[in-house]
């Protein structure tokens, strides 16, 4: 089995690979972590991670510039039912819509859009940058064992908000409620970095590397 960890420019992967690699030897996994711009890598995986930094219009753009990759991610994961990961920006393209400067589309799979933080306390400061408590809205298989009230790590400007509420796996409180992830089916994202969230990072990416939804 293999791991494809998208790398479509969204910025340096190392951290993120090294993450899951250690997750898959702590854990006694026989799966390759392949970092990977190729479609045909992505659609002969078993679990598939898309990360992101930085704006979500060049995001989309840097992902939509890899040749197939669209449609290899369609095919594993929407029609194949493939385990998959947005992580940050990676989590915000499965919306309708981004409107960071400008209105983008999103690849759709989880309704709703992503929208400028409005923190209601004006002393906080954005982007919304280092360690918060989540809050669990419903159980979820890639969070089990994962304490309410673990500390996750974030940097962001810009949050998801879903059409539908049952979409919302967990929130953080940042001058109000944020959504920290969003789940359906086969697919699960994180506005924060499981990779620099130290142990609740390294137990949520092995609960994703075993999960078989």
């Amino acid at each position: 089995m293999t791991v494809a960890i998208v790398d479509y420019g969204s910025g340096n992967l190392r951290s993120a690979a090294k993450s899951f690699e250690r997750a898959v030897a702590e854990a006694g996994l026989k799966m390759d972590v392949a970092v990977t711009a190729e479609a045909a890598v992505v659609r002969g995986a078993s679990h598939i991670v898309l990360p992101g930094v930085g704006a979500f219009a060049d995001c989309k753009r840097g992902l939509m510039a890899l040749p197939g990759m669209a449609e290899a991610l369609n095919q594993a994961v929407i029609e194949g039912g493939r385990p998959f990961l947005g992580i940050c920006v990676g989590m915000q393209l499965m919306a309708s819509v981004g409107r960071e400067h400008a209105e983008h589309p999103g690849l759709g799979w989880i309704a709703g859009e992503v929208v400028a933080l409005t923190p209601n306390d004006e002393s906080l400061k954005i982007p919304h940058m280092g360690w918060n408590q989540l809050n669990m809205t419903r159980p979820h298989p890639v969070f089990r064992g994962i304490a309410e009230g673990a500390h996750a790590y974030f940097v962001h400007s810009y949050g998801f908000a879903c059409a539908e509420a049952s979409h919302v796996v967990a929130t953080a409180d940042y001058g109000g409620p944020l959504t920290a992830a969003v789940g359906r089916d086969n697919l699960i994202g994180t506005q924060f970095h499981p990779e620099k969230s130290q142990a609740t990072g390294l137990a949520l990416i092995t609960n994703f590397l075993g999960w078989r939804p």
